[in-house]
């Protein structure tokens, strides 16, 4: 009775995690997983499923929740329609995550991922604790303190954050964002349920494994988290505004870091004429020509000389400053998603669009394979085919109508074939580059990409071939190697000796294989020498006078011989 009371107290220890486990599920992510399942009912995207035979339980499942709705009249729109509506419907996570699928062109349908981008995040601003109260206890002082007015109506609001005027105690007119009470909580049971919804798709069904799914979660997450961070999106708007302090072609408003938090954020109020209001900029007589193409100078002045760029350029997060209409120049908000290229990277895209403004298709099957971005063991005359394939025909038209994202992104598509693996760093850059050549077609729809950006091409090119760029390098990591320099005898003697190490473990395994050649030899030798042995003596027990003396025995004759031939054919 004690062994059995002792069993059922060590299976009731460990019994006790999994039930707080199992209800901690139940209460923090079963509610919210019956909240989509009856969105997704509700707005019948279980049309997206129709023909795949392995979801037919899912299926099922989907129209049990649709019992109830039988009668309900269907949302209006097609099944991607839907499938934005409802994404709006279930809140911050599963728009942003819809945002973030809208870039990936490579993979998904041209008509879901146009219907995707045009997700909005809206939701009524929230009251309580109100505004006032709220930043009092974020700045860790009396509102009065920091503000000599603080507008408890809110100017913007979504889904993550809020934004209200404020002015502060020397006059200047300011913007207050604070980060939503009790997101968090919401985030964290949306990105649990994503995270096991890819990783399900992921393990069964090849379209998760082309998409990538777990992975694009976790870089969800990491950005979405990185919003809640307000001193993260601060450090990136004064880095960004120091990078173009005094440019005539971007403004970046500043940043009171004195009275910014984790959760709030205190930034300098613009005014300016926003950018998809073409009918606001043509009565302020702005330039759209010299605007659009100042916006394609601002690119690739973040990409290929600050190697910084922001990478969340939608039209809500552009004005325009009406001071100088000859001369427009941008004003950039909302700074919490930025994009930076390693020095590989940055190599990677420069030099292939190069190559293919100059139509050398060898050079970028080439820059493709050496850079890593390709299998070394792909052929570079197979690529350059494909990458031929797919260029010659867009070329055949004028420069002003081929789309220069377009074709980065069929590139992207055609090296997928050849296994390639996309990082997040230039799906970035390509969603940007995206958003800029859109924007810029709007504003002067005969705007030559092509020709804006070559000059900053080969500029960047000449730049980087320059004398002056390589003593730069050297000069950057000449103090790196000056204080490394005494290191140099040490780190030579012990290259030495780690060498005569390698040596003599060579030495070693070639001794060792010397000895187990010579040993299988030897047992090769004695295995023959025993088998023509049992030969010989089943031979021998075939004569009459031993086969007379032998004739009881059970068939020795026999087993002599097989172990013979064992030994001789089957021995190394």
């Amino acid at each position: 009775m004690e062994r059995l009371a002792s069993i059922a107290d060590l299976c009731a220890i460990f019994a006790a995690p999994l039930k707080t486990a199992i209800w901690a599920f139940i209460v923090t992510y079963l509610p919210r997983l019956i909240r989509v399942l009856n969105v997704i009912a509700r707005y019948r995207l279980d049309e997206f499923l129709q023909g795949r035979r392995r979801l037919l339980l899912l299926r099922g499942l989907l129209r049990m929740y649709r019992l109830p709705l039988a009668f309900a009249k269907t949302p209006p729109g097609n099944r991607n329609a839907r499938l934005r509506l409802a994404m709006e419907e279930l809140g911050p996570v599963h728009v942003k995550f819809g945002q973030l699928l809208s870039t990936r062109r490579d993979f998904l349908a041209p008509e879901l991922a146009d219907e995707l981008r045009l997700l909005q995040d809206r939701v009524p601003p929230f009251e309580q604790p109100p505004i006032g109260e709220l930043a009092g206890e974020l700045l860790g002082m009396p509102v009065e303190e920091a503000f000599a007015e603080l507008d408890p109506r809110p100017l913007a609001s979504a889904s993550v954050a809020q934004v209200h005027a404020a002015v502060l105690h020397g006059g200047e007119a300011v913007v207050v964002k604070v980060i939503r009470p009790g997101i968090e909580a919401t985030i964290d049971a949306d990105i649990e349920l994503l995270k096991g919804m890819a990783e399900w798709i992921d393990r069964g069904f090849s379209i998760g494994r082309r998409l990538r799914l777990v992975e694009v979660v976790r870089d969800y997450e990491k950005t979405i988290r990185d919003e809640l961070n307000l001193l993260l999106e601060a450090a990136s708007t004064m880095r960004l505004r120091a990078n173009f302090e005094d440019s005539p072609m971007l403004y970046v408003p500043k940043i009171h870091a004195e009275y910014s938090r984790p959760r709030l954020l205190v930034m300098e109020r613009v005014q300016g004429i926003p950018v998809t209001d073409v009918a606001a900029l043509r009565e302020a007589k702005i330039n759209l020509r010299k605007l659009a193409e100042n916006g394609v100078s601002v690119f690739f002045t973040q990409v290929l000389e600050h190697n910084f760029f922001h990478a969340d350029m939608h039209p809500g997060n552009i004005l325009v400053s009406p001071e100088d209409p000859e001369n427009p120049r941008y004003i950039a908000l909302d700074c919490a998603i930025i994009g930076s290229l390693g020095r590989a990277d940055q190599d990677y895209v420069a030099r292939n669009l190069l190559a293919i403004f100059q139509r050398d298709y060898r050079r970028v099957a080439e820059l493709h394979i050496a850079s890593g971005w390709v299998s070394r063991k792909t052929r570079v005359h197979d690529f350059e085919s494909a990458i031929r394939s797919l260029c010659e025909p867009v070329f055949e038209r004028p420069l002003g109508e081929i789309s220069f994202a377009g074709l980065l992104l069929q590139l992207f598509i055609t090296a997928r074939q050849f296994d390639m693996e996309v990082q997040p760093s230039l799906v970035l850059l390509q969603k940007t580059l995206l958003h800029i050549e859109g924007l810029g077609r709007q504003l002067y729809p005969e705007l030559n990409l092509w020709k804006t950006a070559l000059p900053y091409l080969e500029a960047w090119e000449k730049k980087r071939l320059s004398p002056l760029a390589w003593l730069e390098q050297v000069r950057g990591k000449l103090p790196d190697w000056v204080s490394e320099a005494p290191l140099l005898p040490q780190l030579a003697f012990d290259s030495a000796t780690r060498v005569n190490q390698l040596v003599e473990i060579g030495e070693s395994l070639i001794r060792r294989q010397e000895i187990a050649t010579r040993q299988r030899m030897r047992n090769r030798r004695l295995a023959r020498r025993g088998g023509m042995l049992c030969l010989l003596l089943a031979a021998l027990a075939l004569l009459s006078p031993v086969a007379a003396t032998l004739r009881e025995l059970p068939g020795p004759s026999l087993v002599l011989a097989l172990v013979g031939l064992a030994l001789l054919l089957f021995t190394r």
